[in-house]
């Protein structure tokens, strides 16, 4: 038997930010902990604000998560399917055409709400006469498509929530084909997941009202439904709500301010949970911690500012392995003994070029005039090379007894005069790298 499919489903009309990466990485992982597929679906119909660098934009930052998909397929490239689908509820009777414009509509909500009406569409479109429909023509007006449910009260069982029942009641005939000819979500996901076999449907809780008229539409299209699972969404401390549209903590902007892939992810999947949000090495991982029962039914509050701490937490346990090729990028040498001297002491990546210049580069000299002298001495008992990792004890060792001193009137002149930094990384890491030649001119407060 083969494994689950499951779909990321984003319009291409902006960035993607760190709320719809929670979703992306709900399915990706998922997919990946079960052995499933995961298929990107771009969700362009909407030819006036769907734009191809958005597209490719999102497929970028997918790659950059570390969760590019099994399949991409894009909506426009299936509208001849979504035409066949509405033929075929029309022969059904379970669409029907409207012609009110917004602002009718507008008006009639309104209208509604003052009588303390919900503002659910009355169907008025299906009283329409031929004569009514000709009249419509005649002005100009085209017609645009609503799905006629099934009015019944619609269960599932939710990974996430577990059973919901919404009557159908209560909501609008969901419009499926708009009068220009364009194709709303609502029926063309269905066709989709029909046609793709998805038998996962992991998203945001913003959408289980849809849910329930899109289960009616699977059963009119003779279509098997997937489970659903509705997550909670990112809010941020406030409680206000992320947007796509305005490029808020978009996954680019994280990116270029230097946050690692695997924080971004870590605080996308755990936020809102009953887990803890902790630095993961992997995504294999975090894939172990997807649980759709841990997922809260409360708002997943999640505060910008935590990322800077798990994104150094994440380097500060990341393998030399895992980070390699992007130190090779960056310029910086040393190979895994610089990498485990300085991760501990990095806030970003890119801070390790800081200490390949304090190993590797000429340095002027920093050293406090009240310490000269015992910086002189400290070099005449510098250890002979060849030098291992004891290097540095031992050279405490014999400074120690001759220069009598302890503790902070030991050890930082001694990083002063070597790094010309008030704090970093252990010495005892850091003076083997930086070698006995640069160690001796450093503590004789000669540019090297």
């Amino acid at each position: 038997m083969s494994g689950p499919v499951v779909r990321f489903a984003p319009s291409p009309t902006g960035l993607i930010h760190i709320g719809n990466a929670r979703t992306a990485l709900l399915n990706a992982l998922f997919a990946r902990k079960e052995r499933g597929t995961f298929i990107l679906r771009l969700d362009d119909t909407d030819r006036a604000r769907s734009e191809e660098r958005f597209a490719e934009a999102i497929k970028q930052d997918l790659a950059w998560l570390g969760i590019p998909p099994d399949k991409t397929e894009k909506q426009s490239a299936r509208l001849a399917r979504y035409e066949t689908a509405l033929e075929k509820l029309r022969g059904m009777n379970r669409v029907y055409a409207c012609y009110e414009t917004e602002e009718e509509l507008d008006r009639k909500r309104k209208r509604q709400l003052g009588r303390g009406l919900p503002p659910v569409y009355d169907r008025a479109a299906l009283t329409m006469s031929a004569e009514d429909r000709a009249k419509y023509e005649s002005e100009g007006r085209k017609a645009y498509w609503r799905f006629k449910l099934d009015h019944r009260v619609v269960r599932w069982n939710d990974l996430v929530r577990g059973e919901i029942a919404i009557d159908t009641t209560s909501l609008s005939d969901p419009v499926v084909a708009r009068a220009d000819g364009t194709w709303l979500y609502s029926m063309s996901s269905v066709v989709d997941d029909i046609d793709m076999n998805v038998t996962h449907v992991i998203r945001g809780e913003d959408h289980i009202t849809n849910t329930a008229a899109q289960l009616d539409m699977f059963d009119a299209l003779g279509g098997k439904a997937p489970v659903f699972a509705h997550h909670n969404l990112l809010t941020l401390p406030g409680g206000e709500g992320l947007s796509k549209r305005f490029g808020s903590l978009s996954i680019q902007s994280l990116r270029e301010a230097g946050q690692e892939s695997l924080a971004i992810a870590a605080a996308a999947v755990l936020t809102g949970t009953s887990l803890a949000v902790e630095p993961v090495q992997t995504l294999d991982a975090l894939a172990e911690k997807i649980d759709f029962k841990k997922i809260s039914h409360g708002p997943a509050r999640f505060d910008p500012a935590d990322l800077d701490a798990l994104t150094a937490k994440t380097l500060h346990g990341a393998a030399f392995a895992s980070v390699a090729d992007r130190l090779n990028a960056l310029g910086v040498g040393g190979g895994e003994k610089l990498w485990l001297a300085v991760r501990g002491n990095l806030a970003r990546l890119s801070d390790a070029k800081e200490w390949w210049a304090v190993v590797s580069a000429p340095m002027a000299s920093q050293i406090a005039s009240e310490d000269c002298d015992f910086c002189k001495l400290a070099e005449t008992l510098l250890p002979a090379e060849p030098w291992g990792e004891k290097v540095w004890d031992e050279w405490l060792a014999a400074i120690k007894p001759v220069a009598n001193r302890k503790g902070r009137e030991l050890f930082h002149p001694l990083r002063i005069a070597l790094t010309a930094r008030e704090n970093g990384p252990e010495l005892r890491a850091l003076l083997p790298l930086i070698g006995r030649t640069r160690a001796s001119a450093r503590l004789r407060g000669e540019m090297a």
